[in-house]
């Protein structure tokens, strides 16, 4: 049996718009009210992201001084995982296309993701995929888990999937983060990142993924030919 697990945010969500739209949030609100500020463009301030690029340096490219820029910093991370803002996430193309399939081929997928319940139940809801990811193979945080960092919970939430799902011939990851390859190399699973998230492909490739490709639909095709071949 081949098994793919993959992330959701990135390879499955496109979570750019979200985040830019909490990012002009926070400015707007930690801004003094005759403060001049520089509101970055969305290409801009999301390739900082994805080059980690710290949240305080993006308050003071913004205009923010270094302690506006610290509350600014603080403001992002209580707000970007809250409603309403998981309404600007959007699927990211061709993934319904790719989930279909995985199903119509019959191979076991899962979804492992730094979401807590309420946040993948919203999503996966709101988009109708609760036909493709199964109750019993959706990995997430609980509600009120006390999160760490990603890259150290991540590879906790692969050691419960492994051990709570049925033996597979052959097992993969994607996703679009260090926390991901992590995780799978800690379990000692193929691992192939994706560049439509919130990484580029010079930081995943600091972490030696597989692969790194364009996105879930070439991953998937990957995984299919690479069983295939062997199935064959």
């Amino acid at each position: 049996m081949l098994r793919i697990i993959t992330d959701f945010d990135g390879p499955i969500v496109d979570v750019s718009e979200r985040y830019y739209r909490v990012y002009q949030l926070c400015l707007e609100k930690t801004r003094q009210p005759q403060q001049q500020i520089k509101v970055l463009g969305k290409a801009e301030f999301w390739q900082m992201k994805r080059d980690r690029i710290a949240e305080t340096e993006i308050g003071i490219l913004s205009g923010l001084d270094q302690e506006q820029a610290l509350e600014f910093s603080k403001l992002r991370k209580q707000t970007v995982h809250t409603q309403p803002y998981f309404e600007y996430d959007v699927l990211a193309e061709g993934a319904v296309d790719t989930l279909s399939k995985i199903q119509h081929l019959h191979v076991d997928l899962a979804v492992m993701t730094m979401r807590r319940v309420r946040e993948l139940d919203y999503a996966v809801t709101k988009y109708d995929l609760g036909k493709f990811f199964l109750e019993n193979r959706r990995y997430c945080l609980a509600n009120d888990y006390v999160k760490t960092r990603d890259i150290e919970d991540k590879p906790l939430l692969m050691q419960r999937a492994l051990g709570e799902l049925p033996p597979a011939t052959d097992t993969w990851m994607i996703g679009d983060t260090e926390a991901d390859i992590a995780a799978a190399k800690r379990h000692n699973i193929k691992v192939i990142a994706v560049e439509c998230g919130i990484r580029d492909r010079i930081k995943l490739a600091d972490y030696q993924p597989d692969l790194i490709v364009k996105n879930f639909s070439v991953a998937v095709d990957i995984i299919l030919d690479n069983w295939q071949q062997h199935a064959g």
